[in-house]
């Protein structure tokens, strides 16, 4: 490859060089920042991702490939950057006073997180196997860390070695995967793959055992039952903030590399994987749902709700096998991963108002008298708890309903129903928060931490608006499923 053609490509994936860049010189420059004066460093991550997403929304309508197919530029590529580096800013105003309360204010937090949202961009980007496994391990592994951040709290420990053993093995699932993939096929290239396939040349019980292998390590990293048993753990033990962006961001990369790898390459194989796949997210909707349920930990219960949540957006994958189905579907479940971005942070930022320093206050209990005291914040909560049940207008709600309506067209009518009744389940512990902050009495402490009250307003607010106009992102979604598939 020449210099020019190097260059060439380095442009075409500009949004991911500028984060990646950036991340090195915020690394660098914080060796330089006080540490009275972290706030810098926050600045400077946020500006990373603020130019990187301009970019990234000047090259809409773009449709192009880069470093010899390995990785597509078009319009789903670009739906999901868009949002994972919307995410990222968010995180971290809800990172700031967060990080300064608990006392573990340091610079190497939001250079890691700029390295963990390179990797979901990467993943959003790849067309090959390999890349996948790479941008699967650029997201995982400052995760890891990130996960541990709060040491010497032994929860938090806790937290980033079962994060990392049960990764470091799922990723194992999908580099063996991806080896058998390749011996079935010769390639390991998306589109490759797909006409190795078409080609007749290929041991198809060989590449069925493949996609299963990738099918269990990507399951991990959203979620999805039975790959879940990290998740509650995880998510009470690492740092709210970053519990957060996990929430969102890992679930953004995982469904963006099974989206391309099964309805890319995979479509042969439907007639063996959609009862599978039928089966993992039922699975999931109810286990999750119904063990949220006995939960009386905030963190825990909104861990249970993410792995419902995960089973909702899996069940657009069920009929990856139709082409007149697949594009709705895919526009769905891009619309639900905007939906519940919205949902999630704005539930995490009411927790971390009220997470005390010594990890107190995340009790359900602890929440009696939000209302009262705190009207805007039960508000929000509120609103994000009756978006995450699917009522109207909330954008949970427009969510859900496209996500069934793709499902009923695939054909596929009682996982349809499985998901409107796990979801009215889900109403119990969802208005079980809300009864404890309006019909409770108590004392509840909010921190007055400006910009997570400010991300908790936007995303209350964007909620219902969005739920009220969710045509236009409708239309995003649809252009950017069909951009790809």
């Amino acid at each position: 490859m020449t210099l020019g053609e190097l260059t060439a490509n380095l442009i075409k994936i500009l949004p991911l060089c500028i984060v990646i860049v950036w991340a090195c010189v915020v690394l660098l420059a914080d060796l330089f920042i006080p540490k009275e004066r972290k706030a810098w460093t926050a600045v400077m991550a946020a500006i990373g991702l603020l130019v990187a997403m301009g970019f990234s929304i000047a090259q809409s309508g773009v449709d192009t490939e880069a470093f010899g197919g390995m990785l597509m530029v078009d319009g789903f590529s670009q739906f999901l950057t868009i949002l994972v580096l919307s995410t990222g800013v968010v995180a971290i105003m809800l990172s700031y006073d967060y990080l300064i309360r608990l006392g573990i204010q340091r610079g190497e937090y939001y250079v890691l997180l700029m390295f963990s949202i390179s990797g979901i961009m990467l993943m959003a980007m790849a067309a090959d196997l390999i890349v996948i496994f790479l941008a699967l391990e650029l997201l995982s592994i400052p995760l890891y860390v990130l996960a541990g951040f709060a040491r010497p709290r032994t929860d938090s420990e806790e937290a980033a070695i079962k994060y990392f053993l049960l990764g470091a093995f799922a990723s194992g699932f999908v580099v063996y995967g991806v080896a058998i993939v390749f011996g079935a096929t010769g390639y390991t290239g998306l589109t490759d793959i797909l006409q190795s396939i078409q080609s007749g040349s290929v041991d198809m019980s060989l590449l069925a055992i493949g996609a299963a292998l990738i099918l269990v390590g990507l399951g991990f990293k959203v979620a999805a039952v039975p790959f879940h048993m990290w998740t509650p753990d995880v998510y009470q033990g690492a740092p709210s903030s970053v519990t957060a962006f996990m929430a969102v961001g890992a679930k953004v990369g995982g469904f963006a590399a099974l989206m391309r790898i099964f309805v890319t390459s995979f479509g042969v194989l439907a007639m063996d994987f959609t009862a599978v796949l039928w089966g993992l997210a039922a699975l999931t909707m109810i286990l999750g749902n119904v063990v949220a349920i006995s939960q009386k930990n905030i963190k825990r219960m909104l861990a249970y709700s993410s792995i419902a949540q995960a089973g909702y957006i899996l069940m657009a994958l069920v009929p990856f096998g139709q082409k007149d189905v697949i594009v709705d579907a895919i526009a769905a479940a891009l619309l639900y991963l905007i939906a519940y971005a919205f949902m999630s942070f704005a539930a995490w930022a009411v927790v971390i108002t009220m997470e005390k320093a010594e990890g107190e206050g995340l009790q359900l209990s602890d929440y009696a008298g939000l209302g009262r005291k705190y009207p805007v914040l039960a508000a929000i909560m509120t609103v994000s708890m009756l978006s995450f049940t699917g009522i109207p207008p909330t954008l949970g709600f427009i969510g859900k309903f496209y996500l069934f309506r793709s499902v009923i067209d695939g054909g596929f009518v009682w996982l349809a129903i499985i998901g409107v009744l796990t979801s009215l389940v889900s109403a119990y512990y969802y208005l079980r928060v809300v009864i404890y902050m309006y019909m409770q009495d108590g004392e509840p402490v909010a921190q007055r931490d400006n910009w997570v009250y400010l991300t908790a307003a936007v995303t209350g607010v964007g909620m219902i608006v969005l739920g009220i106009f969710s045509l236009p992102l409708l239309k995003w979604a649809y252009q950017a499923a069909i951009s790809a598939f």
